[in-house]
């Protein structure tokens, strides 16, 4: 009898984990369990849906995002080349000036030496002041040349 008792122990200590399974199975499950599937799947579908129209909203707002920084960014380049073109502009009549400024410079300087020693004192001034006209269209350059650059 001990055998059996023992047996029968073994038995229902092996039936334990598989009662308490089958327990959770029917509380999960219910009888309903086709239903509640049909109600998971329903919801599921609807979010899965929403998550869809949700990507699709931020992809054309991302787009419509990215061709207005596209056009931005052309409309910066061109102002970007349109003052270079300035800025070139700019120098090359600054160098037409001073290479003007400078074959002045040599006429007078040449019509200076020409002239008798009681002049010469003149010559100094004229070169003085020359000197002095360069240095200021020099300067003007540089200032253009920086408004033009800040701009």
């Amino acid at each position: 009898m001990s055998e059996k008792k023992e047996l029968t122990e073994k038995t229902a200590t092996a039936d334990k984990p598989k009662k308490i399974w089958d327990g959770a199975l029917k509380m999960v499950r219910g009888e309903n369990t086709a239903q509640l599937i049909e109600n998971f799947t329903a919801e599921m579908t609807l979010v899965a849906e929403g998550l869809c129209e949700d990507q699709t909203t931020l992809r054309r707002e991302v787009d419509k995002m990215m061709t207005e920084e596209d056009r931005r960014i052309q409309s910066l380049q061109s102002k970007i080349d349109e003052t270079e073109t300035l800025l070139e502009e700019e120098r090359r009549a600054h160098d037409r000036d001073v290479t003007e400024l400078r074959n002045r410079l040599a006429a007078l300087e040449k019509k200076a030496n020409s002239k008798p020693a009681k002049d010469k004192g003149r010559k100094g001034n004229i070169i003085k002041d020359l000197t002095i006209l360069v240095a200021i269209a020099a300067a003007a350059w540089v200032i253009v040349t920086l408004v033009n650059k800040l701009l």
